[in-house]
């Protein structure tokens, strides 16, 4: 149960200082008190090329307010593709809505801009960075990234009484409190939605697991697909565990090798993905492998696509699917970024538009307005339609499968 808001007075934000901008992957930073980097700019969602990346997500607001986002996440470090696939998706929105005139709250417009601040996906940087940005007079936080960095600063927005929405935290203490939402799946939910997958659609019936102990992401998954394989009657033949930055996992596959699974579930990201599938099949283990929404951008990272061809895995968004709306973010993010983009600038495109129907709901920029309104709104996103959320913080929205067919991401038939 979340916790009881403690919020403070609502302090009403008359103006604030936008940082002006420079390209991506390259733009103009600065050093804040705490010592983290932010910096503030935003991506056109037109075939604008590289050009627009460089344009500042408050230019040209004209008579309109600026409502900033404080945004959270990874931008060095071993995690760095997570935040800054979450603050090009981000920006890419925040472009498309400006420029279609801002947001409509009350009486007043407004348009967005964005200051993020890189948190290295560690709690303590977390935390700094969640300090900085307040310094800087947010009316919003997109973060974090992860669920351990989320996490760290959960309490810390509660007692400042201003609305929380992660793109990809899929721990339940990342929406502990009443101010905190979540655009991505709960652990809980894609781990029993996979499970069912799993068992009743690919009729998997002996299944080992792999997963990273030291990680919530991964054990949260690991627990609540397990208890589900377990009650829909199938078997969990071996559940081998591993730890953060480990590269060989010879140990683990060699007991799995001398099971009769018929799958191997790893509920983890691609990096760990792209050496476990490897030694799988350097080891001949010839089973279907099946994942979570942290292998999306193993087909980056792998040598040989061959060895993940046919596995499967959950994920709310894929760049190859045929929606005019989905293909105009991704060719918008390509001339942009000269990228793909992956479900987390998926993720973090769509919590931009909720801050938007939620500024629109409440008619209102004031945090306890924006948060109450939460619950009352749809978002037609990417990466669900009709997306709505629950006064637990969760997004309602369809797990979809995704499988790796012919070298590229495809969603499954079923």
């Amino acid at each position: 149960m979340k916790k009881v808001r403690q919020f403070l007075s609502a302090i009403a934000i008359a103006s604030v200082v936008v940082a002006s901008l420079a390209g991506c992957g390259g733009g103009d930073t600065k050093t804040t008190e705490a010592g983290t980097t932010g910096t503030t700019e935003a991506a056109g969602s037109e075939a604008a090329g590289s050009e627009a990346a460089n344009d500042t997500a408050a230019a040209d607001t004209g008579d309109a307010e600026t409502f900033l986002i404080g945004g959270i996440g990874p931008l060095t470090g071993a995690a760095a593709s997570y935040g800054t696939s979450v603050k090009q998706g981000a920006e890419i929105a925040i472009k498309e809505i400006n420029d279609a005139g801002g947001v409509k709250a009350g009486d007043k417009t407004y348009k967005f801009a964005l200051e993020f601040a890189d948190d290295e996906a560690t709690e303590d940087k977390a935390t700094q960075a969640y300090n900085s940005l307040m310094d800087k007079g947010i009316n919003a936080v997109m973060g974090g990234v992860t669920s351990g960095a989320c996490m760290a600063i959960v309490d810390q927005t509660l007692a400042d009484g201003i609305l929380q929405i992660t793109p990809s935290g899929s721990a339940d203490g990342c929406i502990a409190n009443d101010n905190a939402f979540r655009i991505c799946f709960s652990d809980q939910a894609q781990g029993v939605a996979m499970a069912d997958y799993a068992v009743d659609t690919l009729g998997l019936k002996k299944i080992a697991v792999i997963y990273n102990a030291a990680d919530e992401y991964s054990t949260g998954l690991q627990t609540a697909f397990e208890e589900e394989v377990k009650a829909k009657g199938a078997e969990i033949v071996a559940s081998e565990a591993f730890q953060t930055n480990d590269v060989e996992f010879n140990t683990q596959l060699t007991k799995i090798k001398g099971t009769d699974a018929d799958a191997i579930y790893v509920p983890a990201y691609y990096q760990d993905v792209t050496y476990i599938t490897k030694q799988a099949a350097d080891m001949g283990i010839d089973v279907q492998f099946i994942g979570s929404d942290g292998w999306d951008g193993v087909l980056d990272t792998v040598t040989d696509k061959a060895t993940v061809e046919g596995c499967i895995f959950s994920s709310p968004f894929c760049a190859t699917v045929d929606d005019s709306r989905v293909q105009n973010f991704v060719k918008a993010y390509q001339d942009a970024y000269k990228a793909t983009p992956d479900q987390f600038a998926a993720d973090a495109y769509d919590t931009v538009y909720t801050f938007k129907a939620a500024m629109e709901k409440a008619g209102s920029i004031e945090s306890a307005d924006l948060i109450a309104a939460m619950p009352e709104i749809s978002v037609d996103g990417l990466t669900g339609e009709g997306m709505t959320f629950e006064a637990t913080g969760s997004a309602v929205k369809a797990v979809k499968f995704v499988e790796v067919k012919d070298g590229a991401y495809k969603y499954t038939d079923n």
